[in-house]
This record gives structure tokens, sequence and C-alpha cells, in this order.
């Protein structure tokens, strides 16, 4: 073919800004894995020695490094760039909790999934994705940019993918992209539409081009791949167009340029046994290409200029030949026409093996191994501190003082056993909104855990868009029922009997905010234009689940809560509490809420930077093993800092925790949101309000549910924790 590859002037200008290094952590996917491997059995089906297997390891790194040393790219189709990429994802293909041990990353992605059979000759569709750029978090679809229109529906092109409601709600939709292929079949500079772009629209492609703008396209569920093999470096999309500076153009300002050419190149396996091919990979190579214009307002055809030099059969990236974004002193239209090229190339590379290259660069697992053990280490403490006050202080206080005799010896005593006939006073402050709190986090933390298992177990496809955010919404929708039993055993503890008002204020409370919140900004987000914002119709369905199925569990849990019998205290209630004395500085608001809301936020804070960089950098967080076992550490953590400080708290003669528990384990979220912070201003160069103004309403919901879901835990395991110390006093 007859375009420069990567000695382009293109390839110079993009390389700082636009490309993204197969080394670098934040290549395209974020991934994470389970238990370690098995190094397994040869080829005889004989378990390997220790030895052997040590071996083959040494001898595969020390090949490894002898194809990097020789210049060897990991990101080409040939065997030795998929030989580096197996050796480099080898730690991702091992045994999972519920799975066994896989030998391709296509098992991982789409558990189920099998590869599609094409036949030579039939036309295929792409299908098109967001424009989204990581300055800003308002994406748009690809039709709202200046370019040719939807095509020509046929029966084929009808057949769009269906939405599940996370994919509405993210604002994905997969339309038929205007580029025809027919499979096996290559086409040479295909003009395809001539577009007049006014002057404002020029000055709006600008701006998406400053704020690096990315098209996104898919093939058979392959997102469109810019590669580099001399470079090695691949990246998801490609530019809306790019900006030379002067000492490239020689002009005296910046150029804006567009790239109105793509020549795309998609790698297949032949499948002689079927007849047909499987896809293995969908490359694009876009070109800024001024065509030569016919006649303003005329259809181009295959006659177009440009198209037909002779010794040329693609357009290339060439200074002489740019298509350069600017209109002339009057503002006239600027007339562009668009164009495409099709290559087919037969590869060696398996269909399962055809993820490997989006995943080269990831974070390793070593890392996520580092943030379990960093977890683990502050469960470890924790649990000896507890150890210590439950098997060494509590058992000594409370043999003591059963053997005590008369009650003026047991006037002598002070702490935590003194406070006895004041513990289980209910909380006299808010108890309406303490046990809505409370049982709303309950029901945060079941959805969640229940999502993760889902996935686990191969039931939700992390890579299928929108599906893990359907679950999540569905399962929390589902598990009404536990935050209404949780909230209705509350508050019939604190002797309340507004049970009516309990029941629609813990149905209505959570889901109302954060509705209302989300439809402000929706309106904003209409205004832009941006993909992200919701329908109308998709609100009323979030309505809907609402009203319909998560209003009807939580009345079915508060039912059953109010019917149960009121919560056991193995002590009775002083009728006039107890004075509490001045308190250390350790056990007092506010210090006592910052010092307990540490510890959960750090168990899970190396974790949550590649969330976040899933969440806001476009990136896929695929893998839930770890995120199920930091989310376990995460309640235990919970659980132990709640105990150790509620007993601090007991020790100093204070016998009002409810609220102190909560908010010892609920700061964490506090900490989350100052982590959200940091992360916008050294990780995101977000351009502009609206996308500030995005980032930090959806980072202030996600804090506030995190630290309902530790609030909880930590008042219901401080209160399993009272009532255990308090059994074992013999009180009257």
């Amino acid at each position: 073919m007859g375009y420069k590859s990567d000695q382009d002037p293109y390839f110079a200008l993009m390389l700082n800004r636009q490309r993204i290094q197969v080394l670098n952590p934040s290549l395209l996917l974020v991934a994470g894995s389970t238990d370690p491997i098995d190094v397994a059995n040869n080829s005889h089906g004989k378990r390997m020695t220790r030895k052997e297997t040590a071996a083959l390891k040494k001898q595969e790194a020390e090949k490894y490094a002898e194809l990097r040393a020789s210049g060897q790219d990991e990101v080409g189709h040939s065997a030795e760039a998929a030989a580096m990429r197996k050796y480099q994802l080898r730690k991702k293909m091992r045994k999972g909790v519920f799975r066994k041990r896989n030998t391709d990353l296509a098992s991982i992605l789409f558990p189920g999934v099998s590869a599609e059979n094409y036949p030579a000759g039939e036309e295929v569709l792409m299908y098109t994705d967001l424009v989204n750029s990581k300055k800003t978090q308002v994406p748009f679809e690809f039709y709202k940019l200046p370019g040719c229109s939807v095509p020509k529906m046929t029966p084929l092109r009808k057949r769009r993918q269906r939405k599940n409601l996370g994919a509405r709600l993210q604002g994905l939709e997969l339309k038929p992209a205007p580029y025809i292929m027919k499979v096996k079949e290559d086409y040479m500079c295909r003009p395809m539409c001539q577009v007049n772009i006014q002057a404002w629209r020029v000055r709006w492609l600008k701006k998406l081009i400053e704020r690096q703008y990315r098209i996104h396209i898919t093939f058979d569920g392959l997102p469109l791949l810019m590669r580099s093999k001399e470079l090695n470096y691949a990246v998801r999309g490609f530019p809306v167009g790019f900006k030379a500076p002067p000492s490239y153009t020689g002009l005296q300002h910046d150029e804006y340029y567009l790239y109105n050419h793509l020549k795309f190149t998609v790698t297949y396996q032949e499948q002689p046994e079927d007849g047909g091919i499987h896809v293995t990979g969908f490359d694009v190579h876009p070109v800024s290409i001024e065509h030569e214009i016919q006649a303003n307002g005329l259809s181009p055809t295959s006659e177009v200029g440009t198209c037909n030099v002779e010794g040329i059969d693609s357009p290339i990236n060439d200074l002489e030949t740019y298509l350069a974004l600017k209109t002339n002193e009057i503002g006239n239209d600027l007339p562009v026409i668009y164009s495409y090229e099709v290559e087919w190339i037969e590869s060696d590379l398996a269909w399962a093996d055809r993820w490997d290259v989006y995943l080269i660069g990831s974070p390793d697992d070593d890392i996520h191994s580092f943030a379990i053990i960093n977890s683990l280490m502050i469960v470890l403490f924790l649990t000896g501190a507890i150890a210590t006050i439950m098997i060494r202080t509590l058992r000594k206080d409370i043999a003591g003082y059963n053997e005590m005799q008369t009650l003026e010896e047991a006037q002598e005593e002070t702490g935590w056993k003194l406070v006895h006939g004041d513990v289980f006073r209910p909380p006299t402050t808010h108890p309406m909104i303490f046990s809505i709190l409370v049982g709303t986090g309950a029901q945060i933390g079941c959805a969640f855990f229940s999502t993760m298992m889902c996935s686990m177990l191969g039931l939700i496809n992390p890579m299928k868009k929108g599906q893990t955010l359907t679950a999540i919404v569905l399962l929390y929708v589902l598990c009404g029922c536990v935050t209404g039993y949780i909230s209705a055993r509350i508050f019939k503890f604190c002797d309340a009997k507004a049970w009516k008002q309990n029941t629609f204020l813990t149905a209505a409370a959570l889901p109302g905010v954060l509705i209302s919140i989300f439809t402000v900004l929706n309106v904003f987000l209409h205004i832009a234009g941006a993909a992200t914002a919701v329908h109308f119709f998709t609100l009323l369905a979030i309505l809907g689940l609402w009203i319909t199925i998560s209003t009807p569990m939580v009345f079915v849990g508060s039912f059953f809560g109010f019917r149960a019998e009121k919560l056991q205290v193995p002590v009775k209630v002083n009728q006039i509490s107890r004075y509490v004395p001045e308190l250390p500085w350790y056990a007092s608001p506010p210090m006592s809420y910052l010092l307990g809301g540490i510890l959960p936020f750090g168990s899970v804070c190396i974790e949550l930077f590649f969330i976040m960089s899933a969440l806001w950098l476009h990136q896929i967080y695929y893998m839930m093993g770890f995120l199920v076992v930091v989310l376990c550490i995460l309640a235990a953590t919970c659980a132990e800092v709640s105990v150790v400080m509620t007993y601090l708290q007991l020790c100093s003669e204070d016998h009002r925790w409810w609220w102190k528990s909560f908010f010892n384990c609920a700061s964490a979220g506090f900490y989350l949101f100052l982590y959200s912070l940091w992360f916008l201003v050294s990780r995101l160069d977000l351009v502009g309000i609206l996308p500030v103004v995005v980032y930090i309403t959806y980072m202030g919901m996600i804090s506030f549910c995190f630290a309902l879901f530790c609030g909880s835990i930590g008042v219901l395991c401080s209160f399993v924790f009272i009532r255990n110390i308090y059994g074992a006093l013999k009180v009257d």
C-alpha cells in the first residue's frame, strides 16, 4: 500500500500527545486477578517438578529479554510479538476463585462467548462508539460531529445492538458506522460524502482537537486500535485531528488539521472447516488530506482526483496536502470530502488471543497483590489490638467485676463497667435519621457484594457495556428488604412509634436524593449536547424501578422488622442518664472521627487508584477477584475500628456511642472525597467548568454511599460487641 507508516510527520507530531506507550501503566485497560498461577503440567500431562518449573521460567525470561534487546515490538501480528504478549500476560491467565486455570484471556473477558464466523463477501458493520477525551467528562455521539450522515437503513443495519439499563445511563448507543465493508474485499480510497462545515462548527472542531477528543469504533466486539510496530505503542480510537506548532508548519500560529480519511486494516484467521473467517484485529491509520473539490454541493464519486494520483493507491500524511481547519475572511463554509479504505490481511493470530494487545502495559498483578498485603497488615494490626482488649483486658475486668460482693465495691470501679446502666440507652438525637442511614448502608453493601459475586461466577460479562452498572442498580433495588428490615429493627429499639414515616423515608431518602441530583446534572448535560445526557424515558424507567420494586421491597422488610421482637439487651437502662465526664482528645469528636476513618480508607486506597482510573480515564476494570477481597478487608477493618473506638469511648465513661460509632467509620467517605480531589488535580487534566462539576458531583455521591456502607458496619458491629461484653457481667 502507498501510505507511510511510522516515518510520517504525523507520527512525529502525535508522539508526545496522542500516543500511549505500551509500557505505560495507564494504557487502555486496568486488570485484576485472583490466585497465584499453578504452573502446571508439561505436554505429556506429567506434573513438572519445582526445579523444572524454575528452569522453564528462567528460559522464558531470557527469551523475552533477548527479543526486547533485538528491538522486537510487542504490538504486531508476528509470532514473536504474540509470544512476548503471552509472556507479559502470563499472570493474568491463572486459576480463578471459581474457574479453572485459563489458557487465554478471552475466557476471562468473555465467559461463554464464542467467535463469530464470517463468510467471504458478506456485508459487515462497524459500530460507532462515544467520542470522548481524558481532558473532559463530556463525551459526544459520533453523528454529532460534522461528517457523513447515518447510512441508508438496510435490514442488516436496522439491527441495532440492544442496550441495557446501564448502557442507557452511561449514554452508550452503538449505531452503524457510515463505512461499508465486505469480508475479504479491499477498497482503495473510497469517497463517501462531501460536507460543507459551517464556520462555527469549524471552531467547535478546533476545540475538540485542543481537548484531545478521540473517535471510537468497534467491529466484531473489538475496539478500533491505532498501533505502531516501530514505536511499539497501541492506543484505542483515533483523534479528531491534530494541532501543528509553528516550528513544524512555518506559519506564525498553531494550525489545526482534520482527519478526513481512514485506512482500516482488518486481520483475520481462516477457518477451512467452516468456510469463513474469524476477525483477530481491527486497526486504523488516520490521514488528513485536502481532496480536490469538484463543485460545492455535489456528492463525490470514485473519480475524486486526489484518490487517483498516478503511482499512489491511497492518501498519505503530507504537510503539502493536510486539510487545514480554516475558513476565509468572509466566513464561508469549509468543504470537506470524507473517504476511507479497507484492507484485509490474513494472520496466524488465534481469535482467543486477539485481546492480548489491549492488555499489554496494564498494571501488573503484583501491584494488586501489594494492595492486598497492605490491607491485610492493617487488619492484622487491628486484630491484635482487639485480641488484646478481648482476651486480656476485658476478661480480667469482667472476672474482677463479677467477684465483687457489695455495691460499695462496684462503685469504686471506673471505666466501661460503670456505664452499664446507660450503654443501651437508645439514641435520643434524630433516631429516625439514624435508623435510615444504617439500613441504607447495609443495603448498599449487600448490593455491591452480590454484584461482585455474580461477576466472579461469570453471570456478568465485564466487557459488555453497561452490564455491571445494570446489575448494581437491579441488585440494589432487590436488596430493599434488607434496608427496610434493619431500619425497622433499630427504629423499634428506639421506642419510636412513627413506623409509617420511617418506612416511607427509608424507601425514598437515598434514591430520592440521588435521582434529584442526577436529574439536575442531566439538564446541564443536555444543554451541552453530551452523549451521557440520559433520555427522559430512561429516567422514567429508573423512577418505575424505584416505585414498583424498591419501595415494595422496603415495605416487606419493614413489615417483618416491626413485627419481630424488640432487640434484647442484657442490662436494664437507668431512668436518668449518667453524667459524661470530659473526654480525652482521642475519644472526642471530631478527632475521633478523623482517626477512625483513616484505617478503613487506608485499607482500600491502593486499589482505589485502579478503580478511579477505570471510571475517569476510560479504562476497564474487568477482574473482580481483587475487588471482592478488598471489599471483605474493608468490612473487617470497619468492624475492628468500630470495636476499638467504642471500647476507648466506654473506658472514658461515655455511653453515647450510637452516632459516634457511625461517624467513626463513615468518615472514610470524607477521606475518599479528599482523595478524589487529589486525583482530579494530579491525574486528570479537565478543561471547562462542566467536566469538573460532573466529576465532583459523581464522586460526591460515590463518597456518600461509601460512608453509609462503612458507617452501617460500624454501628452493627459495635452493638454486637457491647451486647456481648455487658452480657458477661453479673448485673441486675
